[in-house]
C-alpha cells in the first residue's frame, strides 16, 4: 500500500457513523477499530482519508447488518492539508467497503473520491465517478 503525500488530520474516531457511498448494500457504517493501530493505552485512534478501518453495518440489506467489514474513508468533513498547501474539506463523511486485497466490494461509487484515496487504492479510483 502506497503512502499518502498529504498531512491527513484525523476527522473520525471510534464510534463515528458515516455513509457508505457504494452499491454494496450497506448504507451506514459505525467505526469499531482502526486497522493496524498500535497506540498507547487509553488513547482513541483518529481515522482520516485513505485509511482502513473495521466497521459495523448499521443500516442496509438485512444479510449485511451487524457484520464487521473492512472499509476505507473516501471523504471527511474535517479539513486536511495537501502537499501543495491547499486545505480540502468535503460536505460529508463517506466510505467504501474493501476486501482483503484492498479492492472495492462494489462495482460503483456514487460520489466523489479524494485524490489521496486514488493514489493509495487505484481500483477504488477506477470505479469512482469523479476524483477531487
Amino acid at each position: 500500500m502506497k503512502g499518502v503525500a498529504a498531512t491527513i488530520s484525523g476527522g473520525l474516531t471510534i464510534g463515528s457513523v458515516l455513509k457508505c457511498d457504494d452499491n454494496s448494500g450497506a448504507k451506514v457504517l459505525k467505526i469499531l477499530a482502526k486497522e493496524g493501530y498500535r497506540g498507547r493505552r487509553g488513547r482513541i485512534p483518529k481515522i482520516g482519508v485513505a485509511e482502513i478501518f473495521l466497521g459495523s453495518v448499521r443500516e442496509g440489506k438485512t444479510d449485511m447488518r451487524k457484520k464487521v467489514l473492512r472499509a476505507a474513508v473516501i471523504r471527511q468533513r474535517r479539513p486536511f492539508r495537501r502537499h501543495t498547501g491547499d486545505r480540502i474539506a468535503f460536505e460529508d463523511n463517506a466510505c467504501v467497503l474493501l476486501n482483503d486485497k484492498n479492492e472495492p466490494v462494489a462495482s460503483e461509487i456514487k460520489g466523489v473520491v479524494a485524490k489521496e484515496v486514488a493514489e493509495r487504492f487505484p481500483k477504488v479510483a477506477t470505479i469512482a465517478k469523479n476524483v477531487v
